[in-house]
């Protein structure tokens, strides 16, 4: 017993120190997201101050602050139709740059004069970005959408996943429904006041459950339960294949915008993998078939909807300049020269004035 109370008060002890060490460093701070402004979309309170940083080393650390309607961005948002509504997740949060870097602002230097209106929430999804269109749309009369798609953003559209706000394709059924994240406990809520719980679980990405699991495991299966429980595979989930759930998600997206881009203009703009981009530079390995890419793409020409693909723009940066388009080796968030790039493409399509794009539907 004495042993165990010395390792409990020196594991108290540490705790301490470190809880005070992180109040004094840059660390993140918690950032409150909730249902505020809108029943199925997630936001920041308004107003809402924190810190940002990357790594175990609190690298790019950033000292954010949220609009009137509770998006990191300085730009305030009142009704206006002129403005072009920005919509993704952390890709258009853009964390880890100065604002002035972000997708947003430099995308509003390229449309004379235009407000971009970022809308960028952190883990989130197609689904997500249907309802924040619909958003813009009802409360601030935007009819001009550009919409941001990372590469695993329809599959995250599948409920059950960690990125779900609110709407989401059932994974059996293929049927939309609602799945809202449950409000915080109170014992969340006095995590997030803690700099040493936010470092260790935010920032060194430690997960208790999936740590007591694996020291579970290492004793050896019991009760006739699957080996790799401790790895957080079910055995009774097997990988779908991108047909069936793909069109699935993209016909409800479709279905929850063609209302909003009545008249107006929908662009998707859609990431490509940058890694196998540098390989097939470097070592000259073909591009690999991504099924839910190329499905996607298939399925906006057939509906009629704007497609940014950032692979041949990619393609063509990384076969003229060795400089890289991530922020860090550690964070493939694309960094500022990235998103001159991308900002560039999209102003150069909002500036042609092409005639508005036909409704999508979820009819083919």
């Amino acid at each position: 017993m004495r042993i165990v109370a010395l390792f409990l008060v020196g594991a108290a002890a540490i705790l301490c120190i470190l809880e005070a060490a992180l109040r004094v460093l840059p660390g993140p701070t918690a950032t409150r997201t909730g249902y505020y402004f809108d029943p199925v979309i997630l936001t920041y309170p308004p107003d809402h101050e924190w810190v940002s940083a990357s790594g175990w080393d609190l690298r790019n650390s950033r000292r954010m602050r949220s609009n009137n309607y509770g998006f990191a961005t300085s730009r305030q948002f009142t009704k206006d139709r002129t403005a072009v509504a920005l919509i993704g997740d952390s890709f258009v949060e853009a964390s880890s740059l100065r604002e002035d870097e972000g997708l947003g602002p430099q995308l509003e230097r390229r449309l004379e004069g235009r407000p971009v209106y970022s809308m960028g929430v952190p883990g989130s999804n197609l689904l997500d970005y249907a309802e924040r269109v619909r958003f813009a749309a009802e409360r601030f009369a935007i009819r001009d959408f550009v919409v941001i798609l990372e590469r695993g953003d329809i599959r995250q559209s599948l409920c059950g996943n960690a990125n779900v706000a609110a709407a989401c394709v059932d994974r059996t059924t293929l049927q939309p429904r609602i799945e809202k994240q449950a409000p915080p406990t109170r014992a969340k809520e006095l995590l997030r006041e803690s700099a040493a719980a936010q470092y260790l679980l935010g920032q060194l990405r430690l997960d208790p459950r999936r740590l007591l699991n694996a020291i579970l495991a290492s004793a050896g299966p019991a009760n006739g339960q699957n080996e790799n429980a401790a790895d957080g595979i079910s055995i009774d989930k097997a990988p779908l294949k991108p047909q069936t759930y793909v069109e699935a998600v993209f016909d409800q997206f479709a279905k929850r915008v063609s209302k909003q881009v009545s008249g107006g203009r929908l662009i998707l703009v859609l990431d490509a993998d940058r890694r196998a981009l540098y390989r097939s530079l470097e070592d000259g390995e073909p591009m690999p078939d991504d099924p839910d890419r190329v499905l996607l793409l298939k399925l906006a020409h057939e509906r009629g909807i704007e497609v940014v693909d950032l692979e041949p723009i990619f393609a063509d940066h990384v076969a003229k300049s060795k400089l890289k388009l991530e922020v860090s080796p550690t964070d493939t968030h694309w960094n500022a020269l990235a998103l001159a790039l991308i900002s560039s493409a999209v102003a150069d399509r909002l500036l042609k004035r092409v005639p508005p794009i036909v409704p999508p539907t979820a009819n083919r």
